[in-house]
């Protein structure tokens, strides 16, 4: 998925607070296309940048797609990033530069490695009706930042606790763990509650938590929350309580240490410097030419994919900013 905000922000991430328990309100953000397609966005925030290496979150629908058009995001640069997506409802089509052509169903994880730079484009398919899940980022660290561009599907097996079915996709939890490799340690499951379940969870004492509300109104770790809700929880506690309130509860947990690094986060890219930044926006527009046709160069040309690509936006006039 494409950052596609007219203006861009430039995002200095820095991980580590220990404050406590936050709840972040989403901001709803037009995805693109004709008849523009909107996402809740609430991560980055205003409060919070990072929850361990986890970057971005893009949370959208139950979306009618003869209504919005479902999601069109034609050929797209990423860099210094992995993306993460997850769907509760519908299908997605996915093509990139390192020659993987997916789909994205729910239930399946597909974790794309941008490394030093990949494009790609994410259709919803015409079997679509109802499109309905989360699209994630995580932030490489400097030493895998620069590597190889790369694709990973997965199939979780659900598991099973009294009043909760789960399925892990990244990381371990519940004496289960994901085959899928990632540059650092991260948590990454869906979980379903049954209505009043209470349910405790064992979690790494190291890692800081964020908990994704998808329906329903759920309690967690005693703070209340609403759909949509993104509740932050700091590293230092070994079990995760969540109290589902009268209707089914689904929602995604994240999690990882906390990050230890500074990033720049602007459009599609992460970077370290505003040097770097200018670079990569120099190299995609040079590949975007004229926008009728991509060229190959560092980002490649996603296989089967002919609509024209994404311009970059202008950057703003302020120099990008490195904050440690």
């Amino acid at each position: 998925m494409s950052a596609l905000d007219r203006d861009p922000t430039e995002r200095t991430c820095q991980a580590g607070s220990t404050t406590g328990i936050e709840v972040l309100t989403p901001r709803e953000v037009p995805l693109g296309g004709p008849r523009a397609m909107r996402v809740r966005r609430t991560l980055p925030s205003r409060e919070r940048s990072l929850i361990g290496a986890w970057c971005f979150i893009d949370h959208y629908g139950p979306d009618d797609v003869a209504r919005s058009g479902g999601m069109v995001v034609p050929p797209h640069p990423h860099t210094g990033l992995q993306t993460v997506s997850w769907l509760f409802t519908g299908e997605i089509e996915h093509r990139d530069s390192a020659g993987h052509h997916a789909f994205v169903r729910p239930g399946e994880v597909n974790l794309m490695t941008a490394g030093h730079g990949i494009s790609h484009s994410e259709i919803s398919t015409d079997a679509t009706t109802t499109l309905h899940g989360a699209q994630l980022w995580v932030a490489l660290p400097d030493a895998a930042r620069d590597g190889e561009p790369g694709f990973v599907h997965h199939v979780p097996s659900p598991v099973h606790q009294t009043g909760l079915e789960a399925r892990v996709f990244l990381g371990s939890l519940l004496g289960d763990s994901s085959p899928v490799p990632t540059a650092t340690p991260l948590l990454g499951a869906e979980l379903l509650l049954e209505p009043g379940a209470e349910v405790g969870l064992d979690v790494d004492p190291a890692f800081e938590h964020g908990v994704l509300i998808d329906a329903g109104s759920l309690t967690v770790a005693g703070q209340p929350a609403e759909p949509h809700d993104l509740v932050y929880l700091p590293p230092g506690a070994a079990s995760l309580e969540l109290t589902a309130g009268a209707e089914p509860v689904r929602l995604l947990l994240l999690g990882g240490p906390p990050f230890g690094e500074s990033i720049v986060m602007w459009w599609n890219f992460v970077g370290r410097t505003h040097e770097e930044i200018v670079e990569f926006r120099r190299a995609w527009q040079q590949q975007v030419g004229e926008g009728e046709a991509l060229s190959d160069g560092r980002f490649g040309v996603p296989a089967g994919d002919v609509r024209p690509p994404i311009p970059a936006p202008e950057l703003p006039n302020a120099r990008l900013r490195e904050r440690r």
